[in-house]
């Protein structure tokens, strides 16, 4: 299989792990909307084989060591002339996904959200941003619009799932064509912290939810609750079938402020970064099982955000910190050596929050320079197309 047509095929089969408690959840009835109906009885596969754009260097526009090719100029405004940078002058960004590549112009269209103004946004290079949706949000502390992710069949239903903060709660809402947003999962407990939530699916097509503990310790360590947990449920927010105890979406607790949630390529390994009160970690889920011991901890809290759980190695976005950070991965699971850094540089990408694995060297992230404490340009902040290279932590297979 050629590498632009596992770019799509990762994106429409990547992976990310959620759990659900039973308890309190409320489940709503999921009425179809007028001329649109879901297929349950489709199946995660691939979608069309389009090509990437070409030209992109390694590190997405940048060379080794994360420096911008001499012949890219800076950006003028909101134009940014760097080949990996997709849509520009956004606010923070929360969510990215793969929509779909020209094949013929090579010109990549994508989804991003906004955390703070609840928009969710299909972006294309050289293009205006056209809304999708818009949220009515809290936005306070860490909540707000938070979580993105295409349906495992979005090849064939067109469905978008969003996870957000309203003035009650935490929820997830699925975005048909042609329809308003509706709910699928609600009541997930809302606090004065730990509100971030995140989302993705398995190879089974379950939609996975990582859930913050909105503030509450304790309650990311009851059952009963949908705080602080791992959930796995179906398309209309019921658990998922396969889930370690019946009736319960819940597959591991004790998260506080989950950043991303990301499934390896063959299924087998599933991984959730948080934030700590005392640390950055990054969690081995397995389902049925405490999270336990982090199998990685950053004290220095660089703000992990979005994972994609690479054949050899783990890949993890920043926001704190400029860039990304990447592990050396053994088959099983177990780390070979400290993180090193990748698009850290001076004239980098700068922030980034959000990342989603294209295929085993390639990923689409979103930048947060605008967030509290970033140092913006022009252009940010963006959706980029980034390209790993053997200075960044590993070579490639």
């Amino acid at each position: 299989m050629s590498r632009p047509q596992r770019v799509l095929r990762a994106v429409l089969a990547s992976t990310a792990i959620g759990l659900l408690a039973a308890g309190c959840a409320s489940f709503p009835e999921q009425p179809s909307p007028a001329g649109w109906s879901a297929q349950p009885q489709l199946t995660p596969q691939a979608g069309p084989t389009p090509e990437m754009p070409g030209g992109l260097p390694q590190g997405g526009g940048q060379q080794q060591g994360g420096q911008p090719p001499t012949s890219v100029p800076p950006p003028e405004g909101c134009k940014d002339f760097n080949p990996a940078v997709v849509a520009t002058c956004l606010n923070p960004i929360s969510g990215v996904a793969l929509m779909d590549v020209n094949q013929t112009t090579g010109v990549v269209t994508a989804l991003a959200t906004e955390r703070t103004t609840g928009k969710l946004l299909k972006v294309s290079k050289e293009t205006d941003p056209v809304e999708v949706a818009s949220f009515a949000v809290d936005a306070t502390s860490d909540g707000g619009l938070t979580g993105l992710t295409l349906s495992p069949t979005y090849a064939e239903d067109q469905l978008v799932y969003v996870y957000l903060t309203t003035d009650t709660d935490n929820r997830v809402m699925r975005i048909a064509p042609g329809d308003t947003p509706k709910p699928v999962l609600t009541g997930i407990p809302k606090g004065p912290t730990g509100n971030r939530g995140v989302l993705g699916y398995d190879r089974d097509g379950a939609l996975l939810v990582a859930t913050g503990d909105a503030g509450n310790p304790a309650a990311a360590a009851d059952p009963a609750s949908l705080a602080g947990k791992v959930l796995r449920i179906d398309s209309a927010g019921q658990p998922a079938k396969g889930n370690p105890t019946a009736g319960s979406a819940v597959i591991a607790a004790g998260l506080r402020s989950p950043g991303g949630v990301c499934v390896s390529a063959d299924g087998s390994k599933t991984w959730v970064t948080d934030a700590t009160a005392t640390a950055d970690v990054l969690y081995k889920v397995d389902a049925g099982k405490p999270l336990g011991t982090p199998a990685w901890t950053w004290p220095d809290k660089p703000g992990v955000g979005g994972c994609a759980s690479l054949t050899n190695m783990m890949w993890v976005a920043t926001s704190n910190t400029p860039g990304t950070q990447m592990i050396a991965m053994n088959p099983e699971g177990s780390f070979t050596g400290k993180p090193e850094p990748f698009l850290d540089k001076e004239n980098g990408f700068g922030r980034i929050g959000p990342l989603v694995a294209l295929d085993d060297n390639t990923a689409l992230v979103g930048t947060v320079n605008k967030a509290p404490g970033g140092a913006p340009i022009s252009s940010d902040d963006r959706v980029v197309i980034v390209v790993r290279d053997s200075s960044a932590g590993g070579s490639k297979d």
